[in-house]
């Protein structure tokens, strides 16, 4: 996805001005997040085509704009190519049904922090979960900062984004997959049974999980807070929970 107006220190993936997002939404290619300022002629051509083509359409200003492509000329809008594929929730299913094994699925509740997701699905692959599920609104997406925090992680762990997370998480249930979200208010995550079919909920850097995902959880977990910080940054604390549920995994496995 290469743009010959930018820059050399910026990302290839970065396609800036109208009629190159027109033509790269035509040819297919892979696209993660279009960002426009404005509406009307061309601009809207390229909202529709994005909506026909499942690609997120965030509006920004100039300034943003202006960041993405380097100060090349951009006519209103920037689209950020896609370093992986997204898959279905089923395909996620699928993983662990192939293999044998309970669902162990991590589901990211509006993680923002490109570096915090890429740290997050490298974890979820090397601790082998099924799969890492996102929202398309309010969260980091694979592009090229996500695949390069999770050091390459992003080519083999399955991750879909899906448009409504709460009825995402309802479909798991349906499928005999238990969720746990991870709040203070939970208990000791030591002392809650991981074994079963899971689907392990990290909330966002800030505010935690919201109130929505935190009503269609069926359990809440925490992490032992021992000195005067009362947090931990998401990547970390979701490596620990993941890693606990290895550890049980293992020993039940025995």
């Amino acid at each position: 996805m290469e743009n010959k107006n930018l820059n050399s220190s910026f990302d290839e993936n970065i396609i800036a001005g109208r009629n190159p997002v027109i033509e790269a939404l035509k040819s297919g290619a892979r696209l993660d997040t279009i960002y426009i300022d404005g509406n009307g002629g061309s601009l809207n051509v390229i909202r529709r085509l994005a909506k026909e083509k499942g690609v997120v359409v965030k509006d920004a200003q100039d300034k943003k704009l202006t960041a993405l492509s380097g100060g090349a000329s951009h006519q209103g809008v920037v689209a950020v190519g896609a370093c992986g594929e997204y898959v279905s929730v089923e395909d996620i299913l699928a993983v662990s049904a192939e293999k044998g094994t309970k669902p162990f699925i991590i589901i990211c509740d509006e993680i923002e922090d490109p570096h915090n997701l890429g740290a997050i699905i490298r974890t979820a692959e090397t601790a082998g979960a099924d799969g890492v599920i996102i929202p398309k609104r309010r969260s980091a997406s694979l592009n090229a900062t996500v695949f390069k925090t999770s050091a390459g992680a992003a080519s083999y762990v399955p991750v879909a984004r899906v448009s409504n997370l709460a009825s995402c998480i309802d479909m798991l249930k349906e499928n005999g997959v238990w969720i746990y979200g991870t709040d203070a208010s939970g208990s000791d995550y030591c002392d809650t049974d991981l074994t079963g079919s899971i689907g392990l909920v990290i909330g966002s850097e800030g505010f935690g999980i919201s109130k929505l995902i935190q009503k269609k959880c069926d359990f809440m977990i925490k992490l032992p807070m021992m000195g005067k910080i009362t947090s931990l940054n998401a990547s970390v604390a979701a490596g620990i929970f993941m890693y606990e549920a290895v550890r049980q995994r293992r020993n039940a496995s025995r």
